[in-house]
């Protein structure tokens, strides 16, 4: 009976660190990288600007994922978890809430330049250096106050789970509230993702065909080629994982396939890669590579 037990539980589940161990080092590398080099950029930058305010925040929610990354790595190395079950929580919460706050501010940076560039203006900034830190402060009340106690009242608390085995909460999705709340908060953030992009086209297609061949030349164009970074990354590491949420959540409620928990973590961890933004948007500014884009389009243009 035992090793019937045994054999079961092997099936359901599948050992995760050879797929994402080196994920997470990846991440970890990449993730500190850019927050080091965007710190040299941010002492340059407007810190009135809205856009510099969210990339400032961005900073600090990266900058606290990380900090649960090496838990992560010890956890996937090792195989088993020893720093206890309500850090477990937190720690698995904290990839969940590094993504989704990661979005919120992709969505205002976006949005921000949109703006910009619809109302013909350079730039927009708050008033004074203190509203930027009270709007940030409200923000990150908003969060302390209402994220984390939700956070810690409902995340793993319905059901009975190891404390030596981690980051396995799929039992909580099959109540029907929570399954209610997790496709509410999928249609949102799909839909909102469709609207930016449907934007950055039209605004794309209409500097293409305003500016032509001098469209390397203009710096408005320098800038909407920073928010396909952000378009990018929310396309690649984001929407992915909530279009298999929608299946994810139905095998729960509606099947015993107890693999697709599997899955599921696997596009999870893709969302953390996100970290990279910051190093992209450090690139984005730099001479070198916009030197190479250019010679590269003119090099296409040859042809």
């Amino acid at each position: 009976m035992d090793k019937m037990n045994t054999s079961k539980n092997s099936s359901c589940d599948p050992i995760l660190e050879h797929h994402l161990t080196s994920l997470y080092f990846i991440v970890l590398i990449g993730g500190l990288t850019g927050l080091i080099s965007i710190l040299f950029l941010l002492v340059k930058m407007n810190s009135r600007s809205v856009t510099t305010m969210a990339v400032i925040n961005l900073v600090v929610v990266h900058g606290l994922f990380l900090l649960t990354v090496p838990f992560r790595l010890a956890y996937l190395i090792k195989g088993t978890w020893t720093f206890g079950l309500p850090f477990c929580k937190f720690v698995s919460a904290m990839l969940h809430i590094h993504m989704y706050l990661t979005f919120l501010f992709y969505v205002v940076i976006l949005v921000i330049r949109y703006l910009i560039f619809f109302k013909r203006r350079d730039k927009v900034e708050f008033y004074r250096k203190l509203h930027a830190v009270a709007a940030s402060t409200a923000m990150w009340l908003l969060v302390i106050v209402i994220v984390v106690p939700l956070v810690v009242s409902q995340y793993g608390n319905n059901e009975e789970y190891n404390d030596q085995h981690c980051f396995r909460f799929h039992k909580e999705l099959a109540r029907d509230y929570v399954q209610v709340v997790n496709y509410m908060i999928v249609i949102i953030v799909i839909t909102i993702a469709m609207i930016l992009l449907g934007f950055q086209v039209f605004i794309t297609l209409s500097m293409a065909r305003k500016l032509r061949h001098s469209l390397l030349s203009h710096q408005e164009f320098w800038a909407q080629l920073k928010n396909l970074f952000f378009i990018g990354i929310i396309l690649i590491c984001f929407l992915p994982y909530q279009f298999f949420r929608i299946y994810y959540l139905y095998v729960v409620t509606h099947s015993k396939n107890c693999k697709v928990a599997f899955y599921n973590e696997i596009f999870l961890s893709t969302t953390a890669i996100s970290c990279y933004d910051l190093l992209l948007f450090v690139l984005g500014g730099s001479h070198w590579v916009k030197q190479k884009i250019i010679d590269l389009w003119n090099c296409l243009l040859c042809y």
